[in-house]
């Protein structure tokens, strides 16, 4: 056989005959293009390698055009490869770096003067002068690949317009995001933002660069699609400009430029029509002069920060024995694009392993949206701080395990996505995820953290994120609503507000535990039993407090912020908790004084509200459209992405509310569908008996002069099957009762309430004796045997009385007999209202008839404890209720079914 022979060489045969094979494959060099045939014969090469030997720890590389077998590495041992991006991703060669650079001064907020003009609209479509639409070619993540596209970079031709005064745009480089701009005048552009990848939302991070500018002009930018209703850049937020040529004369970098800066809804769009937020448009615009001529510059929402510069920080670590004796760095996961997520470990080498366990552990993670940069510039301080050689960095090393996922959401950053990955989806509404292929980040990092709480107590929890439309920096924590940890998670950030008081806000943060948000990393990490978890929102823009009141924040500034972290952390964790015995107090104090400014504002409250009502929303971001499957899981199976999103439920409204509804509401039920019959019709009455059932409701039989006996379960083709006359009803009432054993009404009978299941016909007659609805026997499994007790008495106002655990169908409501009269006002004499508990009919009932069905009610709901005070019940103020006990101010409770 020809495989015999080849099995049996040695590993050294293989090897020279390899080495001879990949003489004509040529030099591998990074930068140079490989065809397919070249990469499929050196990837069969490997295989036949693996297959050959036996092994798959042997591994072949090629070095200038010859195999080179090294091991392979362990799977977490950390590397610091190339970024790689989607295939589809142009990408210039060009190596962006930047500077670090802190002005003397804060630098002050915009000024708006209210005078800001529109630019005016130009004819025609203007000429495109930039246009970089490689995200629309593939609807959803394939593969990636180092250096992206191998396409051709070019870029955009220039139209019509004389070369030396047209700006020249580029943003194919990492983390870079402009997708088009178009030239509406001489010095007019607007610009167009790529949108997440394979997503049509999100668009508010912008990084691009500029060149073959004049320096005495004046520029007009406009951002187009943005699409959130208010920004920053409102209330005083100015873009950030770099130029290569002051940093290298004057050691300049980024700072704030622009004026004229105005953010609104586009003119296109009609702001009167009732259209859905998410489709509307806003546009950012600012006038802006260039330092120099012919200058390279670059314009961005906030301070870049790479996935390349993270592994230029990483290195640094890695290199320096000293840190490397406190501080590991390993690989946690691959991406969807294959980028390496990194996690460091930081704790003092312990004498014993023992001792290493015991210790507590902090998890610090940041970088979930990949365009909030201000996340990554705290860690870095963070970092700085912890594998710094201070006392105060000595002492947590030596107390605590700290694990830092420094970036969570890597391919995101190199594309410059705003908040998504490749798969089209916030992570950070997916740490509950089940798909670990598609969601590897998270995925990761919650089972890394499932394990360390398994281990050791998880002190604390705090993911790093920026913000859009709040200054200052502040915090969203968990409201634990426990007696023994009352307050205790708002002891940190009061913490932090008093070591940063010129950044940090307690006033902004909030707990909530919002249903919208059970997927994020706060509530997931909480619901794990890590009572302080939090996220550390920092502003895209600057501080509103103190001697910072005004201006806006620096690298500086958010790298401070990692700094005040750790000494939080030290002052929350003393031995010596007179400072968080304080905090506690002064929390306590805070809420007591807001519940009182609350109290006063709402006179008729009875003050039974939540600590968290008195706090607003915690939503930033709305990522309730990136929710669901990932992208390329829905259009592989073919299914419309919009069916796997669930109807947002409405938002529960207070009682105060609920209240204020309620005499509306009672006024809508009590218009009632039945309609007068007249005298000459009354010996015929339509009824139907069907099985047992619960179909849903059909069309109601509005016929005049007739009178329809319906079930829940009908067919319209059976509506006309049957047809019996109102003294037969008894008969057939008895008949119900005397076959349905746990079906129990009490001497002297009595009218129990409908419900929105009980019919689906209506029993309509003339004749004044009854209006009936008959029910079907319900399922024996749902209910207990009771006796039969005898059927109807023609006593007056005399009821039914259902027991409360019926289900919806198994009720009969017969209304108050009424003297005959040739127009009877249903309206006013009976009124049915629709509800899943069990609710009765309102009439002109007799005073005494009516006491009696009271007292059976009273003694029920008494036998089931559900009353405790027959001064309760109140025959005179008997009112029905609305809804699911809407209204509870009314005295009258239904019955609840258990």
């Amino acid at each position: 056989m020809p495989t015999e022979p080849q099995t049996k060489r040695t590993p050294g045969a293989v090897i020279r005959s390899l080495r001879k094979t990949c003489k004509t494959l040529g030099p591998d060099e990074s930068n140079s293009e490989q065809t397919e045939d070249e990469l499929a014969e050196r990837r069969q090469l490997c295989m036949n390698l693996s297959q050959t030997l036996r092994t798959t720890q042997l591994l072949l590389n090629f070095h200038g055009g010859q195999p080179v077998f090294i091991l392979r590495p362990p799977s977490d041992l950390v590397n610091f490869l190339r970024p790689r991006w989607p295939v589809e991703c142009e990408v210039i060669s060009d190596s962006i770096q930047h500077i670090e650079w802190e002005p003397p001064e804060p630098e002050p907020f915009h000024k708006p003067s209210h005078k800001e003009s529109l630019i005016p609209a130009e004819d025609g479509p203007g000429n495109v002068v930039y246009c970089s639409d490689f995200a629309t070619k593939h609807l959803y993540f394939t593969c990636s690949r180092v250096g992206g596209s191998r396409g051709s970079t070019s870029c955009a031709k220039f139209l019509d317009t004389p070369p030396d005064i047209t700006l020249e745009f580029e943003s194919r480089f990492e983390s870079g995001n402009l997708q088009k701009a178009v030239q509406v005048g001489a010095f007019d552009y607007e610009l167009t933002l790529r949108t997440d990848m394979y997503t049509e939302k999100h668009t508010q991070w912008f990084y691009f660069r500029l060149r073959n500018m004049k320096a005495k002009m004046i520029y007009r930018f406009t951002i187009t699609n943005l699409m959130k209703a208010s920004s920053l850049y409102s209330l005083g937020m100015r873009p950030l400009l770099y130029s290569e040529r002051a940093a290298k004369e004057n050691g300049v970098g980024w700072h704030r430029a622009g004026s004229n800066i105005r953010y609104y809804q586009n003119c296109s769009e009609d702001s009167n029509e009732n259209n859905d937020d998410s489709d509307r448009l806003y546009s950012l615009t600012w006038t802006l002069r260039f330092p120099y001529d012919s200058d390279t510059c670059y314009l961005a929402h906030c301070y870049p920060y790479t996935y390349s510069r993270l592994q230029y920080y990483l290195k640094q670590i890695t290199s320096n024995p000293a840190v490397a004796s406190y501080c590991e760095v390993r690989t946690l996961c691959q991406s969807l694009a294959g980028n390496a997520v990194y996690v460091i470990t930081i704790t003092s080498r312990g004498t014993s392993q023992e001792e290493v366990r015991n210790k507590k552990a902090v998890v610090v993670t940041a970088r979930v949206h990949p365009g909030e940069t201000n996340g990554s510039w705290m860690m870095e301080g963070f970092l700085d701080f912890l594998l710094g050689d201070s006392d105060d960095a000595q002492v947590l090393r030596d107390n605590f395990v700290f694990k830092v996922v420094p970036m969570l959401n890597p391919d995101g950053v190199v594309v410059g996505n705003y908040r998504c990955s490749l798969a089209g989806r916030d992570l950070n509404r997916n740490y509950k995820t089940l798909l670990k292929d598609s969601f590897p980040c998270v995925w990761h990092t919650r089972n890394m953290v499932e394990r360390l709480v398994a281990e050791t107590e998880v002190v604390l929890y705090c993911d790093f994120h920026g913000h859009n439309r709040k200054n200052n920096v502040f915090m969203y924590g968990c409201d634990s609503h426990s007696k023994l940890f009352k307050f205790q998670e708002r002891v940190f950030p009061l913490m932090m507000s008093k070591n940063a008081r010129n950044k940090f806000s307690y006033k902004s943060c909030r707990f909530k535990v919002q249903k919208s948000k059970e997927g994020t990393g706060r509530i997931v990490m909480w619901r794990l039993g890590i009572k302080n978890s939090y996220t550390l929102e920092a502003t895209f823009g600057g501080s509103t407090l103190d001697d910072r009141k005004g201006t806006h924040f620096t690298t500086g500034d958010l790298k401070s912020m990692g700094f005040y972290f750790c000494d939080t952390l030290l002052d929350f964790c003393d031995p010596d908790q007179t400072k968080v015995n304080h905090c506690l107090a002064e929390v306590s104090t805070l809420l007591k004084t807001e519940i009182r400014k609350k109290m006063s504002k709402t006179l008729d409250t009875d003050g039974s509200f939540s600590v968290s009502d008195l706090e607003t929303s915690t939503s930033g971001s709305n990522s309730s459209d990136s929710d669901g499957l990932p992208v390329h899981l829905l259009h592989q199976q073919r299914i419309p992405e919009k069916t796997h999103f669930k109807k947002k439920k409405k938002k529960l409204k207070s009682r105060k509310e609920r209240d204020r509804l309620q005499p509306s509401r009672e006024r809508t039920s009590s218009r009632t569908k039945e309609s007068c019959l007249s005298p000459e019709n009354m010996d015929e009455v339509r009824s139907q008996e069907s099985p047992v059932g619960g179909q849903k409701r059909g069309k109601q039989n509005d016929l005049k002069g007739t009178c329809v006996v319906s079930s829940p379960t009908s067919h319209p083709e059976e509506e006309d099957s049957q047809d019996d006359c109102i003294p037969c009803m008894h008969h057939k009432l008895k008949h119900l009762y005397e076959s349905t054993p746990y079906m129990k009404p009490p001497s002297g009978g009595a009218v129990p309430s409908g419900d929105k299941a009980v019919s689906n016909r209506e029993v309509r007659c003339s004749c004044p004796p009854l209006s009936l609805k008959v029910p079907p026997p319900c399922s024996p499994v749902l209910m207990q045997p009771l006796h039969y007790t005898p059927p109807l008495s023609s006593q007056q106002g005399s009821t039914f009385l259902a027991p409360y655990r019926f289900p919806p169908s198994g009720f009969i409501k017969m209304a108050t007999p009424i003297p005959p009269t040739s127009s009877v006002s249903t309206s006013s004499n009976c009124s049915v209202f629709k509800d899943k508990h069990v609710q009765w009919v309102s009439g002109n009932f007799p005073t005494k008839g009516f006491s009696t069905s009271v007292t059976d009610i009273t003694r029920a709901r008494r036998r089931e404890g559900t009353l405790k005070d027959s001064s309760e019940v109140d025959a005179s103020s008997f009112t029905p209720l609305m809804g699911k006990t809407k209204g509870l101010s009314q005295r009258w409770h239904p019955l609840e079914r258990k």
